[in-house]
């Protein structure tokens, strides 16, 4: 006995499906889903963040789904908060909760028991920089990130002022530094968790993100930017920065074609795929798996069945 807390985790690139195998292991192991996909907290954003409707989650309780406005923040630590709560009143109830998402640092914080020193309180540089977007404009303190950090600067609009000074202050003071609680010993979990890693072939992967972008704007994404920029959601908000919805309030604004528009997320969801993919490296507990070489049915019997082995209680 370890004493640990169970847990169960799925995870993978973007359009790998996750959210299939996820619903269909939680109905078998009679158990709840944690959302590990930071664009799903958000209320209202369903189609650009492949949200499973009501219908498609057939049943299974979603947790850290829809629990967002729009306007709200939320970061890693919030996520290992919410999650670890969770997980305890999942484990209380006799279940072995299952957490289904992409975003890398969130789950690897939460596995590995991660302690965040947020950056130490730079109120007057925060304000100085905001005096100089005041007097000289936003694309001047924008092109002073360029400078400083070129990937912060092209990640965030020259608009979102607060997140430009925040990627600045962390430029020149040092970033959230991670540092690792020292009651974890080394490349032990914080879990007794199994994690499941799905891949596919790189270009069949790449043409799902490619369909499912062209099939998100087939299935109304215009309208539901249209929607939330009508009830006052901004492109500065953090919810409206994730992939998908940045490129399309873009192209409303009359910035790029639908075209044009398109391409982008594609092309930008392929990188995120790409990157994601380059975190799961650093976690070397991924039992992997492939599901463009097995048929649904097989894969959800194989992942039972190794889970079976890991979980005495599943063995029955």
């Amino acid at each position: 006995m370890t004493g640990k807390e169970k847990l169960i985790v799925i995870l993978g690139p973007t359009a790998v499906g996750k959210t299939a195998l996820s619903i269909e292991l939680a109905q078998k192991l009679n158990t709840e889903i944690i959302s590990g996909d930071s664009m799903l907290f958000y209320r209202g954003f369903d189609i650009g963040s492949a949200k499973p409707s009501l219908a498609e989650r057939q049943g299974v309780a979603h947790h850290l789904v829809d629990n967002l406005e729009p306007w709200e923040n939320f970061n890693v630590t919030d996520f290992v908060r919410e999650a670890q709560s969770l997980i305890h009143q999942l484990n209380a109830q006799g279940k072995i909760p299952l957490i289904a998402g992409g975003t890398g640092l969130y789950i690897k914080a939460l596995l590995e028991g991660y302690a965040f020193n947020e950056t130490a309180d730079h109120r007057d540089y925060r304000q100085a920089m905001t005096a100089l977007a005041e007097k000289k404009g936003r694309e001047y303190v924008h092109q002073l990130l360029q400078a400083a950090d070129p990937e912060a600067a092209e990640r965030i609009h020259a608009h979102n002022l607060r997140r430009v000074i925040r990627a600045l202050e962390v430029a020149h003071f040092g970033g959230e530094q991670i540092s690792q609680q020292k009651e974890y010993g080394a490349g032990e979990l914080c879990y007794d968790v199994y994690v499941i890693g799905l891949n596919r072939e790189r270009q069949a992967l790449y043409g799902r993100i490619n369909q499912r972008v062209e099939q998100m704007f087939a299935g109304g994404l215009e309208d539901e930017v249209r929607q939330l920029m009508g009830q006052g959601v901004t492109r500065e908000m953090q919810a409206m920065q994730g992939i998908g919805y940045k490129e399309t309030a873009a192209y409303l604004a009359g910035e790029m074609s639908r075209a044009e528009a398109i391409d982008l997320i594609q092309k930008s969801t392929r990188h995120f795929a790409k990157r994601q993919l380059t975190w799961y490296r650093k976690m070397p507990y991924i039992h992997w798996y492939r599901p463009d070489e097995l048929t649904e049915d097989v894969l959800l019997q194989r992942v039972f069945q190794d889970l079976a082995g890991f979980f005495r209680e599943l063995q029955n």
